[in-house]
């Protein structure tokens, strides 16, 4: 089952946040501070991010966070799904597809994006099955 976040899960949702990014699934750790920010902003009824929860058998499974945001190129909303984690657990058990696809059919959009590091071969087959393309943009940052 797939749900909304609610203040509840707070702490749950810190925790695999925090387990998230000490994974080889991102490129760096960030300081619990942001999840904290980020959980302040969800709660408000943020915009711009949602957060939704995975429970499998009564049991919070894992979580995904995704961003909106307009893309003239696209021609309207773009939702980044911004992170999908599952716990260990709980894996190969099709949350990561349930959550994919509830996005596609719950929160419409003119397109759909995420991003992976080039190692996480099982992620990039996760999305290509969901009908995702490679992109050959080469992606530019600058924190302030």
């Amino acid at each position: 089952m797939i749900r909304k976040i609610q203040l509840k899960d707070k702490y749950e949702y810190i925790k695999m946040a925090e387990d998230f990014y000490a994974s080889p699934a991102v490129l760096s750790p960030v300081p619990k501070s942001h999840f904290e920010a980020t959980f302040e902003e969800l709660m408000k009824g943020s915009a711009y991010t949602e957060a939704f929860i995975f429970e499998c058998e009564n049991h919070i499974a894992g979580y995904g966070l995704i961003a909106k945001t307009f893309s003239q190129e696209a021609g309207g909303v773009v939702i980044w799904i911004e992170e999908i984690y599952v716990k260990s657990e709980f894996r190969n058990q099709g949350l990561g597809s349930e959550f994919i696809e509830y996005i596609k059919e719950n929160i419409p959009a003119k397109r759909y994006r995420l991003e992976t590091e080039p190692e996480n071969t099982k992620a990039q087959e996760l999305y290509k099955r969901h009908g995702f393309e490679h992109l050959e943009y080469i992606n530019y940052s600058l924190e302030v």
